[in-house]
């Protein structure tokens, strides 16, 4: 993968600052999309609808990435989103606001609580931001056997497909329709659609960036993301750690649909065909 584009302004460097405890909690949730691409408006009509919440109290961060590879290549994958988005935002009359990404190492405060590196990469809702701990990246190519830039790629643009969620206003909605779940299973359900979506969303990004030049991938780029999406597929991981599978408890979709998902937004390049709670 080649990528052409510089690094993105909206980047914080936590790395060997350490952080500050807080309560818990990761992840935006969603709704609806399809009815937001179509013209609904975002705020539900009143409220604070489901435009960005008012950020909590974070750690000093320097202003600029360290200058070493990995985070020059995580802030110039920012900013391709950040590019990609607001063109999006602008053909459906709205504006995008890019979220801040930071980079942190073993543990750091968030706005949802306290992050760490073990959680993965996530991005917290109440303050707009994607955290990650670069390391998770060598963990993707040395544990879950997805090397390649491209698989980097597919995880940062995922977690931005989240806060694209939360921008649309619809993470609201998804938060009311699992506090009213009859089962943990249902929530459970609402979940998977809601990673499944930002699969898809991290494939139409994909799809942009590299229709405007922004990136450079082959089959083999894909491929990588492709076995990257396969081995995070909730399947695969409680084959891996408990020895069988239990659907009813997945909160991120099987193997098979995180690459189906990945794969639509990629080779269509519409966020119509993102519409993971259709006919559902």
């Amino acid at each position: 993968m080649r990528i052409n584009t510089g690094p993105s302004g909206n980047v914080e460097d936590r790395r060997g600052m350490g952080g500050l405890a807080a309560g818990g909690g990761i992840g935006a949730l969603v709704l609806g999309l399809l009815y937001m691409l179509l013209g609904g408006d975002p705020s539900g009509g009143g409220g604070n609808g489901g435009g960005v919440n008012v950020p909590g109290t974070t750690p000093p961060s320097r202003q600029a990435p360290a200058d070493d590879a990995e985070g020059r290549f995580a802030s110039q994958v920012l900013a391709s989103t950040e590019q990609t988005w607001t063109a999006i935002f602008q053909g459906m009359g709205q504006q995008y606001q890019p979220p801040r990404l930071v980079l942190f190492e073993g543990g750091t405060g968030t706005a949802c609580g306290y992050g760490q590196s073990a959680m993965g990469p996530f991005y917290c809702p109440r303050d707009a931001r994607v955290y990650i701990d670069l390391g998770f990246y060598r963990e993707l190519s040395q544990r879950f056997h997805a090397p390649g830039d491209f698989a980097k790629s597919y995880v940062l643009a995922h977690e931005v497909g989240h806060h694209v969620q939360n921008l649309l206003g619809i993470s609201e909605q998804v938060e009311r329709a699992q506090q009213a779940a009859s089962s943990k299973e249902e929530a459970n359900a609402y979940s998977v659609r809601l990673e499944l979506q930002a699969d898809c969303l991290a494939g139409v990004w994909a799809n942009k960036a590299r229709e405007r030049g922004e990136i450079e991938i082959d089959q083999n780029d894909v491929q990588t993301a492709l076995n990257a999406a396969t081995a995070i597929g909730d399947d695969k991981l409680q084959q891996e750690g408990q020895g069988y599978v239990v659907p009813e408890s997945f909160t991120h979709g099987s193997s098979a649909q995180r690459v189906e998902w990945f794969s639509r937004g990629l080779q269509s390049g519409d966020l119509r065909q993102c519409d993971t709670f259709q006919g559902r």
